[in-house]
């Protein structure tokens, strides 16, 4: 049996190529609102049929989470993430070449799906190349790696986009995503083992019986730990995710006066924020040994934050950026709960363990923004600007406690999970 860790920089390399996936995954999420004119022109859209086919990608990711946490478990990230970015290359391809609103479609449906395996095989591939004591920080980074896709898909797309065309430029990030999912093949193994260095997962592949996928799952399902931190993820990413992913520019902009793009460039600092913090936080929770406290410290200060933002008309610009930024950073404590969940359940069900968590991350984005655009039209008066529909502070601040509920369920919820102290309990 091998005796020596693996290097660092292999790890980091064969991690690596995880992160690079889930950077396209972000890149494509984003891509259609750079494009829209060119969308809407092309095929003849509208805004509702834009929005939908825009809401495909993401529907589709999200149904993926979990059965991509069992086959991960059962299957190896390697074959996981091989296979999703070849599928999503196909994807972007067709998305690329189609010349009917039907394959645009597809194309939109199969990339959604493909890249949603990534996430959760990179947490599995953290907790095989990388100590245990480092799992939150990856997480964490992993969050940051995203994020700089969805920053390659704003101005540098564009200026792509001006000079190249559409099409050209989605074919090229097609055949980009195509190396990559060679380059996962020939150098990602699911674990040390493979290249002769000693796992950090006790004899991963010995140390259980194994589960079938149902007894997996249930496993899972059965843990309290994983439902708590299910409902407490979206109610502390559904704000972030809701306010920079749809409705922050427009208020912004109405209420504050703000020019569309320096409206976009601030919710762009609040999700660069929020890539800084999830770092940050999951690291400072392996370095104290624990997982609540600081996660109920940053929920805290991230609700805090949002009263203000929510509640509080007419804040001067300094301060109103200055507690984005704050409530941005806090927000990262969300990265704590991939750990803090796979710490609650067996070691062999991390991936599917990941997946639950992921997709409860991003059910507050997909929850929250059609719920608070519906409690708009509520209090739409009747005002129309350029054929868009103003809504007035009232509108927004009702819209927007909803997410502020949740957040609050989801701080007295924290106090009902069991702390793991950055140990493997089960």
């Amino acid at each position: 049996m091998a005796s020596k860790f693996p290097p660092f920089q292999l790890a980091l390399t064969v991690w690596g190529l995880g992160a690079l996936f889930y950077l396209i995954g972000f890149f494509q999420r984003v891509a259609p609102a750079v494009i829209t004119t060119e969308l809407m022109t092309e095929f003849s859209l509208g805004a509702a049929a834009l929005g939908n086919l825009s809401a495909v990608y993401f529907y589709s990711y999200v149904g993926m989470q979990i059965p991509t946490g069992i086959v991960v478990d059962r299957w190896g990230p390697r074959r996981v993430l091989a296979a999703g970015a070849a599928v999503a290359a196909a994807g972007t391809l067709l998305f690329a070449l189609a010349q009917s609103l039907a394959l645009v479609a597809l194309g939109r449906l199969l990339i959604g799906a493909s890249v949603g395996v990534a996430f959760v095989a990179m947490l599995k591939l953290s907790t095989h190349w990388f100590h245990p004591s480092r799992f939150a920080f990856f997480s964490g980074v992993a969050l940051a790696c995203g994020v700089v896709g969805a920053v390659f898909a704003g101005a540098p797309l564009r200026l792509l986009v001006d000079a190249y065309g559409w099409r050209v430029v989605m074919i090229a990030a097609g055949g980009l995503t195509g190396l990559l999912a060679l380059l996962i093949w020939a150098f990602v193994r699911d674990d040390p083992q493979e290249r002769g260095y000693r796992s950090f997962v006790a004899a991963p592949h010995v140390c259980a019986p194994r589960r079938s996928i149902l007894g997996g799952m249930g496993a899972v399902l059965r843990t309290p730990n994983v439902w708590l931190i299910f409902i407490i993820s979206g109610g502390v990413s559904g704000p972030a995710l809701t306010f920079a992913g749809l409705w922050g520019v427009p208020f912004l902009r109405t209420h504050y006066g703000l020019a569309t793009a320096t409206a976009a460039m601030i919710t762009s600092l609040l999700l660069l924020s929020w890539a800084l913090g999830g770092p940050v936080m999951g690291a400072l929770s392996d370095r104290f040994r624990e997982r609540k406290p600081l996660y109920g410290l940053g929920a805290g200060i991230a609700a805090a934050g949002w009263f203000i933002v929510f509640l509080i008309p007419n804040l001067p610009l300094a301060v109103l950026i200055t507690v984005l930024v704050v409530t941005g950073i806090a927000s990262g404590c969300i990265m704590i709960g991939f750990a803090f969940a796979k710490e609650s359940t067996p070691a062999a069900l991390a991936g599917t363990t990941s997946g639950v968590i992921n997709m409860g991350n991003m059910l507050g984005g997909m929850i929250m923004q059609p719920a608070v655009g519906w409690v708009l039209d509520r209090y739409w008066h009747g005002t129309v600007e350029g054929g868009a529909r103003i809504y007035g502070f009232a509108a927004y601040r009702a819209g927007f406690s909803l997410m502020l509920a949740w957040l609050v369920l989801a701080m007295v919820l924290l106090l009902f999970t069991h702390e793991t102290r950055c140990r493997q309990t089960p």
